[in-house]
């Protein structure tokens, strides 16, 4: 049954199309008219099918929509979560659909498309005005009103370009067809209200609004909504100020559309029409920290591990949206600023104007605009950069990137025209202020975990992005003694073991012979006292006797740096970065684990996922469905074992006397649990101090860029340590004021400071200039009450004693006179008694 309906409908089928092309065949014969028309509608689809071809060659898949994700700034927070820098070059903020409000919504819908929720794609009769206004415009250069509705705007804002051209629009809605089969209407007014640029740099609705009015999206006011919804059209015309006359008549005539299409009352629309713009002027800048330094330098491991654009990938820097926890602590790092910033001005004093901070060529153009696009800048006490733009024997005139001019007084002889300086405001002008010649870097850190607190690279990001803290190679000097005086610990010695610190001479070879160097005080005195007082001989001393390639093993375990075994390098003559020594200096308050330093914690994706951390320790049973009735889980240590635990302890227990009593007494009135050390260099070129609490420990050096003499009196106790001191100073709420705590093992004794003898009839006291202290001994290395020097010396006057009673009743026997001494005389001239 079914077998014969097919065969009838196949032969109803055959015999329909063979009637048509039989009629189509006398048609083409006997009429003309036929033939013309039959030839026409045959050009016109053939020329119909091509232009379609040609259309859609090439056009992207809609079906991408559906996995879309717009490019995002990445974020960037600090210790405490908020948000402290972003990496974009547009504001971009990305909403969904129910976070808009139904007001912000209908002013959109007013102004562009108020059939969107009725249409397919394609308004028909905003087409048909936009087709004649586009006929009747040709030819005269202007252009033609585009008829979009809000869907092919999406498709040209996503897929397309801003070509004014029918081509371009043909494409436009072809891909809106197809987007309204792929998307609901509330997916692709999200798209657009998270997409469509409004000037000042903001693409989507919560950026402009920001942007404009400083408020979220969702807070936006009737008559604010409605300036939103004019932007557009014209973004960068009815965003500039000039133009704000053109936009209060656009924002009303849309306020008017929403009440004609019943969005709002005639009422609510007139209050909103008497309303102001209310546009904030300038533009707002995101939250920021002033951590130039520390943000770029978080942006190159960044840019490294992710990429830049979104070409490089879906987590790039600049496209990716990632949120960034970073162990910036925004006090910390304006503690490490400021600290930095007046040390410098304060070792530059009156040595005068440093010279321009750049030049501009007056031939080279418009002096504002060169000004304007160049990434110079200072966030300092209210100082400005700017150009000399005049000079006339004692008065000049600066000018400054918005195309404003002042007078300029304070004059240095050398200042020209041309000359890019800083300068500070004082009443209707300006005067010349220096940026230090010299500049130094600064790291705070976290010595349990390696996480860096604070980072300040120089005076100014602004003034060059060249981070003192992490890519300056400077000497250390006397900041690089205590990992000398640790690998003599490791071998041998304890911080009693006498050291002698008169001369130290030894073999350089054929061609230069014997060299001896002289010391301070000349003796024999404890460990202690050499790493306090920084002698130098002694410490040559120490690393001669422990060998050479064992310190420089020590150095390279700590990540200090590589170097040839050769005594120079214990005195701190190779070169090493502040985040490098101040990574050094946590571990010795770490019981000597050294962490990797690390400025972000983790990194999350747009969508709150971690996809990279810094802290990857295990933890077993942290993710455990139910609780099992053990302790807590616990993580294991961070970092590696790079030193003895108590070896680190007892050179951090020497360094803390180097602030009660040695080289850095300038901090002793924090009160504070601290250690540290001083460093100067040869020359000196270069000061230093690096130390801290079991909370922080912090780094700094003074020098010039290019290294020069700073001048006999500068000492890292009178320059740098003072900026150690700011920085604790500043931050001392936040610190612990806890004792360093000993490791296992350690055995604390009692000794004298000046001889390292063990004491058992006196207790230490708060008096920095005890004599009684305590100090810190590996088991069965403590000193005992009395030498075998000093039984020796007993021993000795003892039998010189016993010769003299001898004589002297040799003597009385014989009446001769008293030779006792001519005795004693000589048993020294023979080398003293063994």
């Amino acid at each position: 049954m079914a077998e014969n309906t097919l065969q009838s409908i196949s032969y109803r089928i055959k015999r329909e199309a063979s009637g048509i092309a039989a009629w189509f065949r006398r048609m083409w014969q006997e009429k003309r008219w036929f033939r013309f028309a039959s030839v026409i509608g045959g050009v016109f689809t053939l020329l119909f099918i091509v232009l379609f071809i040609v259309l859609t060659r090439n056009l992207p898949d809609v079906e991408t929509l559906r996995d879309y994700e717009p490019p995002l700034p990445t974020v960037v927070r600090g210790v405490d979560g908020e948000i402290v820098h972003t990496y974009a070059r547009d504001r971009r903020v990305q909403l969904q659909y129910a976070d808009f409000s139904e007001t912000l919504i209908e002013a959109f819908l007013a102004a562009e498309d108020k059939t969107f929720f009725s249409h397919g794609g394609i308004d028909a009769g905003g087409l048909f005005g936009a087709v004649i206004d586009y006929v009747s415009k040709m030819g005269s250069g202007e252009r033609a009103v585009g008829g979009s509705t809000i869907t092919q705007q999406v498709a040209k804002n996503i897929f397309l370009s801003s070509e004014y051209s029918v081509v371009r629009k043909l494409r436009e809605m072809v891909l809106a067809r197809r987007i309204e089969g792929v998307l609901t209407k509330q997916e692709i007014l999200e798209l657009y209200l998270n997409e469509i640029p409004l000037g000042r740099r903001s693409f989507g609705v919560q950026a402009a609004a920001r942007a404009y009015f400083d408020k979220d999206a969702a807070d936006l006011e009737l008559h604010e909504a409605a300036y939103l919804a004019t932007l557009p059209k014209a973004p960068e015309t009815y965003s500039r100020e000039k133009n704000f006359g053109l936009a209060l008549e656009r924002r009303n005539f849309i306020l008017d559309q929403m009440a004609a299409n019943d969005f709002v009352t005639a009422a609510e629309a007139s209050a909103a029409k008497a309303k102001p713009l209310g546009i904030i002027t300038g533009q707002r800048q995101p939250p920021t920290v002033d951590a130039g330094y520390f943000m770029e330098e978080v942006r190159r491991q960044l840019l490294e591990d992710f990429g830049e654009t979104a070409e490089d990938g879906p987590n790039s820097v600049y496209a990716g949206g990632l949120w960034i926890r970073t162990s910036l602590d925004p006090e910390m790092q304006a503690a490490a600023r400021d600290a930095l910033r007046e040390g410098l001005l304060r070792y530059h004093g009156g040595r005068g104007w440093g010279g321009p901070i750049a030049t501009i060529d007056f031939d080279d153009g418009d002096w504002a605009q060169q000004l304007a696009s160049s990434p110079l800048g200072i966030n300092y006490k209210g100082w400005r950069v700017g150009v000399v733009t005049e000079r006339d024997g004692p008065s000049a005139r600066i000018g400054f990137a918005d195309g404003e001019t002042f007078p300029l007084s304070n004059l240095p002889n050398a200042l020209k025209p041309g000359d890019v300086i800083a300068a500070e405001r004082s009443g209707s002008t300006y005067l010349v202020r220096t940026i230090p010649g010299a500049s130094g870097g600064f790291v705070a850190q976290d010595p349990q975990s390696g996480r860096v607190l604070a980072m300040q690279g120089g005076f100014d990001s602004r003034l060059g992005s060249f981070n003192r803290a992490t890519q300056a190679q400077r000497q250390p000097g006397s900041t690089i003694k205590p990992f000398v005086y640790a690998t003599g610990l490791d071998n041998g010695m304890t911080p009693s073991t006498q050291i002698e610190n008169g001369s130290y001479c030894y073999y350089q070879g054929s061609n230069l012979g014997e060299k001896c160097f002289r010391g301070g005080r000349a003796g024999e005195f404890p460990m202690r006292y050499g790493l306090e007082q920084s002698q130098n001989i002694m410490t040559v001393q120490i690393a001669m006797q422990a060998g050479m390639p064992k310190v420089i093993d020590t150095f390279e375990a700590l990540d200090i740096g590589s170097y040839d075994p050769y005594p120079a390098f214990a005195l701190g003559s190779g070169e090493t970065t502040v985040l490098k020594m101040t990574n050094a200096y946590s571990a010795l308050a770490n019981h000597g684990r050294l962490n990797k330093p690390t400025l972000i914690d983790y990194v999350q994706d747009r969508r709150g996922k971690v996809i990279w951390r810094a802290d990857n320790r295990p933890c077993e049973g942290c993710n455990m469905p139910e609780w099992d009735g053990q302790p807590m889980p616990r993580f294991g240590l961070t970092g590696e074992q790079a030193m003895d635990p108590r070896t680190a302890y007892q050179v951090l227990h020497m360094l803390e006397g180097v602030i009660e009593r040695g080289t850095g007494t300038v901090l002793r009135d924090l009160e504070l649990p601290m250690f540290g050390k001083t460093g100067t260099t040869t020359g000196p070129k270069d000061v230093w101090f690096v130390g801290g609490t079991s909370d922080v420990v912090a780094g700094v050096y003074l020098g010039y860029d290019n290294p020069r003499n700073l001048g006999g009196y500068a000492q890292g106790g009178t320059v740098a340590a003072p900026m150690i001191k700011a920085f604790f100073r500043d931050t001392k709420k936040k610190l612990r004021a806890e004792p360093f705590v000993a490791p296992a093992g350690v055995r604390m004794v009692r000794v004298d400071r000046r001889s390292g003898k063990q004491v058992f009839d006196g207790w230490p006291t708060d008096d920095p200039r005890a004599a009684i202290i305590w100090e810190a001994f590996k088991p069965d290395t403590e000193p005992p009450r009395s030498t075998r020097r000093d039984e020796i010396e007993a021993k000795r006057k003892e039998i010189l004693a016993l010769i003299r009673r001898g004589q002297e009743g040799a003597r009385s026997e014989s009446g001769e006179g008293d030779n006792g001494q001519a005795l004693e005389d000589f048993v020294e001239e023979q080398g003293g008694i063994y």
